[in-house]
């Protein structure tokens, strides 16, 4: 196993806000392996947004933890001691904005998810009706990740600093373009000097961030106990690895990543298209039919002859046509080789984790697509059943009748809409704007009543 870091760490130049398993498992270790190769300063320091549990295990161990690379010939054990610290926000938002406002801290990172951005994903505007938002227009202390940066960069401003480098690693389209219209709209509504100090000073590069890393499960420390590994919160992830970043950071400060294995770019889109919709479409597509169908992971999906045909299908008829490749990628062989990825039987990526917060997800991951094919007149059946899937999903209860534990910030309203069948949730423009909703409606609406009358497996086969 890898010593890791020296003894003696480096002090924090990184404050990471959503402190959860990929990030650990990613940009933690890119980062661990750029201070290995070019040295520097730039330990990280994790913020908890939410609850506890993340810094109460990690605390213990003094913050270091083991990244588990699982390939399909075994296992591979890495101790990181990247991270210095943990602060829970809830418990004081106002150590999390001192440690912002500090000036060793260059970067702030976040992965807060798809609804941490409190944003319209429809439109990737902020939601000036968000309850955190409605919070943070009117306290000093606040709740959203949004609203951390702007009081964190109004600390700086008033202490004649200069701003941090704001740097999303979630799954969104232009992620820092959306990062930065949220922030400087928030700002905009607290100080109107402010917003115009951060939208000049600041710097908020897109990414595209790629590792499969599951959910850690109590067999999976118990597995690290046996081998002689004492460690609370270790996390799981597959061995491939890819991290592109818009070299675009305040004064040019950041660590030498490009020493790590990231890519450093001066325009990320045709990398977050590649991935949004070739991987986490496809991801989203086998999680909603794949569990209503009664696959339990991706591997499982993969495994599966009718799903197997069904998503290399989706990848060469929809979303490869639909997509223009980075310079020197195949689109061919980057779909191949995301299929072996999927197939990796070591990787127990649950189907129902990634279901989650599809309201969320479904716009940038699979509606652009669907839209961008119905507009120079390519059809996208596959897509339209991966929409329909969602549909029978978030009702609560499966093609079969039987329950789903659905996990996503509009949960309720879904619920409530989804006995009504397809367009009623069409309806909802914080999902669908109109244009796509009015569309899709037939097309949808078909597919919905296939999957119910005919059922996954046999819906699946008509389209491969």
């Amino acid at each position: 196993m890898e010593a890791g870091l020296p003894v003696e760490r480096p002090k924090p130049g990184i404050i990471h806000l959503g402190l959860g398993a990929f990030f650990r498992a990613h940009g933690a270790a890119y980062v661990a392996r750029a201070m290995e190769v070019s040295g520097g300063d730039w330990g990280i320091i994790g913020v908890s947004l939410q609850s506890p549990g993340t810094r109460d295990a990690l605390a213990p161990q003094g913050f270091a933890y083991t990244a588990v690379e699982q390939g399909p010939e075994g296992e591979t054990p890495r101790r990181l001691t990247v991270l210095q610290d943990v602060l829970v926000a809830p418990e004081d938002p106002q150590a999390v904005l001192e440690a912002m406002a500090d000036p060793g801290i260059r970067i702030v990172s976040l992965t807060v998810t798809e609804k941490g951005y409190c944003h319209n994903p429809a439109t990737g505007a902020l939601n000036p009706d968000h309850p955190d938002i409605r919070h943070d227009l009117s306290h000093a202390l606040p709740r959203s990740a949004p609203g951390y940066l702007v009081r964190a960069l109004q600390l700086r401003r008033n202490r004649g600093l200069a701003p941090f480098t704001a740097m999303t690693c979630d799954n969104l389209p232009q992620n820092g373009r959306v990062l930065r219209g949220v922030v400087l709209e928030l700002a905009r509504r607290i100080d109107p000097d402010l917003a115009d100090w951060i939208g000049a000073l600041g710097r908020f590069p897109s990414t595209m961030v790629d590792r499969i890393v599951p959910a850690t499960k109590p067999e999976d420390i118990a597995r690290l106990a046996a081998m002689g590994i004492t460690d609370a919160a270790p996390v799981m992830h597959e061995p491939f690895g890819q991290w592109v970043i818009e070299d675009d950071f305040v004064s040019g400060e950041r660590p030498d990543l490009a020493a790590a294995g990231a890519e450093l770019v001066t325009d990320v889109t045709a990398y977050e298209h590649m991935k949004l919709r070739m991987l986490n479409g496809t991801h989203s597509t086998l999680a909603y039919l794949g569990y209503l169908a009664g696959h339990e992971t991706i591997a499982d999906c993969a495994a599966d002859p009718v799903f197997a045909a069904f998503v290399k299908a989706l990848w060469r008829r929809e979303i490869i046509p639909a997509l223009t490749p980075p310079p020197g990628v195949d689109l061919t062989d980057y779909a191949d080789q995301l299929f072996a990825r999927y197939s990796n039987p070591a990787i127990r990526h649950r189907t129902w984790q990634i279901a989650m917060d599809g309201s969320q997800k479904l716009p940038q991951r699979i509606l652009s697509t669907w839209a961008e094919n119905h507009a120079v007149g390519r059809q996208s059946p596959g897509l339209t059943l991966a929409i329909a899937g969602w549909m029978h999903y978030i009702s609560g209860k499966g093609v079969d009748g039987q329950p789903i534990d659905v996990r996503d910030p509009m949960a309720a309203e879904l619920a409530a809409r989804a006995p009504d069948g397809p367009a009623a949730l069409l309806a909802l423009p914080a999902i669908f704007p109109e244009s796509v909703a009015k569309d899709l409606a037939a097309p949808v609406t078909a597919a919905h009543a296939r999957l119910a009358t005919h059922g996954v497996r046999a819906s699946l086969e008509d389209l491969t």
